[in-house]
């Protein structure tokens, strides 16, 4: 009889950051191996729970015993399971034990490759629920995403927290299996303060109802999400203001954004709903005085150390001295509760404003030196001798970009930019690096240039991430992306598969955005140049070629995710392009051209082309000689190619490589009847020379933009 299933496993409390992870993992678990066990219907549906104290899942038309099956086992080849007699040999004897099947019931069936086994149909009776169900939680618990398993009381049982309970319904009947030491029943605890008494389950079905009538918890972590969130968005609301729950995302974006929008960012959110059972959101305030100390201080201590979703002022963006508090009681009277948060929050935020007044008893630049005393790595020196780097790698960056004003600015900021590290408050909010140095350099009585370039030198830190305000601030980035690069590859600290601890593909990918975005002049080879120029001689191995591979690869990637092919990808990039912000308009002319009936054929003549040219051994001139082209076909291509090429260097000079690409469509009948009518590869050696010195100038003609025999891989 099919019936909903409910499994409930009740605990200790849950690390909240990874409570939906470990709630899902479990429900598919059990929902594969009972779908495999043909104990689901084809209509049947998982839902998984998720409290701070307990993980369940409910799944809908679970059989409660398999149908009777015909299990078909294969057993030995027919020439190894029969002697020369045609008796059985002790293979096959000892695979009809197993079958529990005779000689005369085994059948033979043909592999398909001229050979013949035996196999046996067996009936396999149908087993009941109860009988898996047992084996069936206790594995799916072990491959949950745990790190670090605990034992409790003198049990050998382990799991990521103690358990107190299990409850196993089929329908209203209890089924009866042990996990971890207990006995399944229908008994289970509601909220740890605002239910009292125990709450029973009569049907699978009712679980949810039951749980949140009875024992005041929401079940479901999804629902409890969207509870919290329309609290949080109406107290927002009547506070005429925004509630924060990302650290890491740029504030003054929140102002544009829904509310829906900002708690998909939301990973406070996530964290706080795996916190309570029954939430219910309040309203807390904190001295006007604390607003004096920088925002963000003021956000990353209310949300990392209190879980409190800071509010900001709807018009303006600014911080007000209030928050909201998701509590786990819900009460008439909470005043208990807001002021108890209200006195908790308070010296958080003096130590924020402690470490800002101490800080700033000191300038930037005086801890300049400080950073001579912390080590960086241990092969590539301190963090002072990487200032100097980035210092040195700048100041050329900005020489290409915007002469010695540039190169002044960006040096200037470069020497300071890491100096922040050494101050009270990034000591205790590593994320405010570059923030608080813009505060400081303020403080200093540095420019906005310079203070929003140390500041910037970070971006973009993750995808979607804005880049730096200004040309200080991209020549800063650029000079600290390329110098992890550089130096990382120069010792050997290659990202491999999923590996990459020092984050250099997404250095690598900062470059390009910041390249293409920006539509900067300057070439990818001689950025890696200036990079390694920056470090003192014998310090890194050979690794210029690695470095421009590895940017090239995540260019390819980041260019394939916007919707480019691989062959119109590889068609541009195996050029290795020297602007990389050019790389679009190629892949938009590429694109175009590909779509244009002659293009296939092109292609593949243009693939024929550079094989033949391959194996030519020796320099192939580019200068034809008219007198020696004796086909009507190669002066035809010869007249064709002196019509068009120029066109196409022309559009090509222009930047227009739609153009550039286009107009090489003419080209396809030439080529066709060239390949047709003519001997490349003649006797006479003269003859031979000027063919192939007539396909060279087709094969420069053709991939000024890209390499289009790529596109007839």
């Amino acid at each position: 009889m099919r019936q909903t299933l409910l499994i409930e496993l009740l605990t200790e409390e849950l690390p909240p950051k990874a409570l939906e992870k470990l709630s899902t993992t479990f429900a598919n678990e059990v929902f594969a191996v009972l779908k495999e066990q043909a104990l689901l219907s084809e209509a049947s549906v998982c839902t998984p729970y998720a409290t701070p104290r307990r993980l369940a899942l409910s799944i809908t038309e679970v059989e409660s015993k398999q149908p009777d099956r015909i299990i078909e086992r294969k057993g030995p080849a027919v020439n190894a399971g029969l002697d020369a007699e045609g008796k059985p040999t002790k293979a096959l004897e000892g695979f009809m034990r197993s079958a529990n099947a005779t000689l005369a019931q085994l059948q033979r069936l043909g592999d398909g490759k001229g050979g013949e086994y035996f196999v046996a149909r067996v009936e396999q009776k149908g087993k009941s629920l109860d009988e898996y169900l047992s084996e069936t939680v206790t594995q799916a618990l072990k491959k949950l995403p745990v790190p670090k398993l605990m034992r409790w009381g003198d049990f050998e049982h382990q799991f990521v927290r103690p358990v107190h309970g299990l409850v196993i319904l089929h329908g209203k009947r209890v089924v009866h299996a042990e996990v971890l030491g207990l006995t399944s029943g229908n008994v289970t605890s509601g909220h740890r303060f605002m239910c009292s008494e125990r709450v029973i389950l009569n049907h699978a079905d009712d679980y949810e109802a039951v749980l949140a009538r009875d024992g005041r918890v929401i079940a479901s972590f999804a629902q409890r999400r969207e509870t919290i969130v329309a609290r949080l968005d109406a107290l927002a609301e009547q506070n005429k203001a925004i509630w924060v729950g990302h650290a890491n995302f740029d504030l003054d974006k929140l102002l544009s954004m829904s509310n829906e929008e900002r708690s998909v960012l939301s990973t406070l959110l996530d964290e706080v709903t795996g916190l309570v059972e029954w939430p219910e959101v309040y309203v807390g305030e904190f001295e006007p005085e604390f607003l004096d100390v920088p925002q963000e201080c003021l956000i990353l201590t209310m949300q990392q150390n209190q879980k409190y979703f800071p509010l900001l002022d709807a018009g303006t963006g600014k911080l007000l001295n209030r928050f909201l508090i998701v509590s786990n009681m819900q009460v008439s009277d909470p005043h208990h509760i807001i002021e108890g948060n209200e006195r908790v929050v308070r010296p958080r935020l003096a130590d924020a404003k402690f470490f800002f007044d101490q800080d700033r008893k000191k300038t930037l630049a005086s801890r300049v030196e400080g950073l001579r005393k912390v080590v960086y790595h241990n092969k590539l020196g301190t963090q002072g001798e990487r200032a100097e780097r980035v210092w040195a790698i700048s100041r050329a960056i900005g020489q290409q970009l915007g002469g010695d004003a540039l190169a002044s600015q960006a040096g200037e900021a470069a020497m300071l930019a890491k100096a922040d590290l050494l101050t009270d408050m990034v000591g205790e909010f590593p994320e405010l690096q570059g923030i608080m140095g813009r505060y400081y350099a303020k403080h200093d009585g540095l420019g906005d240039d310079i203070a929003f370039a140390i500041e910037d030198h970070y971006r973009p830190r993750f995808a979607g991430d804005e880049l730096p305000r200004n040309m200080a601030g991209i020549c800063v980035a650029l000079a600290d992306k390329l110098e992890t690069l550089v130096g990382m590859f120069g010792i050997g600290q290659i990202p491999t598969g999923d590996k990459d601890p020092f984050a250099l593909r997404r250095h690598a990918l900062g470059v390009i955005r910041m390249l293409v975005e920006k539509e900067l002049p300057l070439s990818l080879s001689d950025l890696v140049n200036i990079a390694f120029a920056g470090f003192p001689k014998g310090l890194l191995g050979d690794a210029h070629t690695d470095v421009e591979t590895f940017v090239f690869e995540r260019l390819g990637g980041m260019m394939r995710e916007q919707g480019y092919t691989t062959n119109e990808v590889d068609a541009v990039l195996c050029m290795r392009p020297v602007q990389l912000y050019l790389v679009p308009k190629q892949l938009e002319a590429v694109r175009a051209f590909a779509a244009l009936p002659e293009a296939a054929a092109l292609a593949a003549a243009n693939k024929r082309v550079g094989n033949i040219l391959k194996k030519v051994e020796g320099e192939v001139s580019g200068k034809v000689d008219d007198a020696l082209l004796q086909e009507a076909a190669e002066q035809a291509l010869h007249r064709a190619l002196g019509e068009i090429a120029p066109k196409a260097d022309t559009a090509f000079a222009a930047g227009d490589y739609t153009a550039s690409l286009q107009v090489l469509a003419a080209l396809r009948e030439p080529v066709d009847a060239f390949f047709d009518n003519v001997m490349v590869n003649a006797e006479d050696e003269k003859l031979r020379a000027n063919r192939l010195a007539l396909l060279a100038q087709l094969h420069r003609a053709m991939n000024r933009v890209a390499d289009i025999s790529k596109l007839a891989a």
